[in-house]
């Protein structure tokens, strides 16, 4: 993956940085190795044993489809018949730091209820449905590239400490043992920020302004790097991410 000559996005040109997440937030404003892989089955199964999925009303997963915009990853549907790329409204009005974006599924039904069960209810189970959507997502958005290292987005240490793990690097964790990439977890959350949930766009991108730092020893120039969530909306944090 190179740099193009896109409107709206700067970078350096030796390295390429990307964001892939397990899901998409649709409100745009304020709505939005084969022993270890055998191991790792039966471990999942122990789970589903001790821990079934339970019998949800919730709707099925809705992936994420082309026709969508080419830097955000944002869907739309009604350009079906239109075959070319394009950038949608709101990328090109902004600065991006980063290549391109790409969700796999709507942050709705199942998917959203499997976020907040991981993130929030003790769920740990869900770590393993949230990792086999990543790795279909990364199947089929991101598998061609020559990728150095996944980077998981981190909590500032005080939420880390709360919930007592990062969702984003769990979730690193399990793509890159199911696609040998390594994960370089070299960026901290420099100041603690509130929560995006409930901000209207340009709140969040003013919240996550120079929140993110590289941790001192770390230099990635010349790296193609991905950096890992488990939710996209606007696009704030992955850019304020791979502005550091």
């Amino acid at each position: 993956f190179q740099f193009g000559d896109d409107a709206g996005t700067t970078a350096d040109r030796s390295m390429a940085l990307a964001l892939l997440s397990s899901s998409l937030r649709l409100a745009r404003d304020s709505v939005y190795g084969s022993a270890c892989a055998l191991a790792r089955d039966w471990g999942e199964c122990a789970l589903n044993l001790v821990f079934p999925w339970a019998e949800s009303t919730a709707a099925e997963p809705v992936r994420i489809e082309a026709p969508f915009c080419r830097q955000c990853g944002y869907p739309y549907p009604a350009l079906e018949a239109y075959h070319s790329t394009f950038l949608c409204a709101h990328c090109v009005e902004k600065k991006w730091h980063f290549e391109w974006a790409r969700s796999g599924y709507r942050t709705e039904g199942q998917v959203r209820d499997a976020i907040v069960g991981f993130k929030y209810r003790d769920e740990y189970y869900q770590q393993a449905r949230l990792v086999r959507w990543l790795t279909e997502t990364f199947d089929r958005h991101a598998q061609a590239g020559e990728w150095h290292a996944l980077v998981p987005v981190p909590l500032y240490h005080r939420r880390r400490r709360e919930r007592g793990f990062n969702q984003a690097c769990e979730m690193a964790r399990g793509l890159a043992a199911r696609r040998k990439i390594p994960v370089l977890d070299c960026l901290y959350r420099y100041r603690e920020t509130v929560s995006q949930t409930k901000l209207e766009r340009a709140a969040r991108w003013e919240n996550m302004a120079g929140a993110f730092r590289m941790k001192p020893g770390f230099d990635v120039g010349g790296r193609n790097l991905l950096i890992i969530d488990d939710v996209f909306t606007t696009g704030a944090t992955v850019n304020a991410c791979a502005q550091a």
